[in-house]
This record gives structure tokens, sequence and C-alpha cells, in this order.
């Protein structure tokens, strides 16, 4: 159901690309069949960050929490559901990866 404004709704976010520089707000979503509950991450990493190393430094942190996450089994990875080809010396910029863009992966 839509909620009608009374007047003008004009207003910079407080979370919008210039609040952060020259980093980026990523959300990131782990997809296991094995999982009981449905939980994203959302880190702040520098748009020049190689993809290799944001995996390594927060994904697997995150995941890390879990004893069956392999870092290795990690497949299937997206943005905003389009198919992202990896490639871990390229940065999170080259690959496509913008301020809040959803990244999912799969494991099995």
């Amino acid at each position: 159901m839509t909620i009608p404004a009374l007047g003008a709704y004009e207003f910079t976010p407080l979370d919008g690309a210039a609040a952060y520089g020259d980093d980026q707000l990523v959300i990131v979503h782990r997809e296991d069949p094995r999982l009981w509950f449905c939980a994203a991450a959302t880190f702040r990493a520098p748009r020049a960050m190689p993809f290799g190393e944001f995996k390594a430094a927060m994904i697997d942190g995150w995941c890390g929490s879990d004893p069956d996450y392999d870092p290795a089994a990690a497949t299937d990875w997206r943005v905003f559901d389009e198919p992202l080809d990896v490639d871990p010396s390229k940065t999170l910029a080259e690959l496509g990866i913008g301020h809040k863009a959803l990244v999912t992966f799969r494991t099995p």
C-alpha cells in the first residue's frame, strides 16, 4: 500500500555513495541449503580493493564462524543476480561491484 506524501520529498540520503569517499558498502548474501536462517551482511570496503582480498578479509572472516564453511567451495558468484566472473586480482570497481551492490554466492 502506498502512502501519499504531504509535500515535496527531497533529501540527500545519509548512506549515499558521496558519504563514503573512496569506500563503498557491499551487501553479501551466502546461500547454503544447510543454513536455517537467511541474513545478509554489509561491509565497508575500498572500491580499489582486489576481490581476492575482499573475500579473504571480509567474506571468509564472516562465514568462518560456520565450522562447515569451506572458502574454496564458494561458487555461483552473482551481482544483483547477474553472473560474476570472479578474478581475484581485479578490484571491486573493475568487477562492477558498486555502492550497495548485492553480491551472492553458494556453498554446498
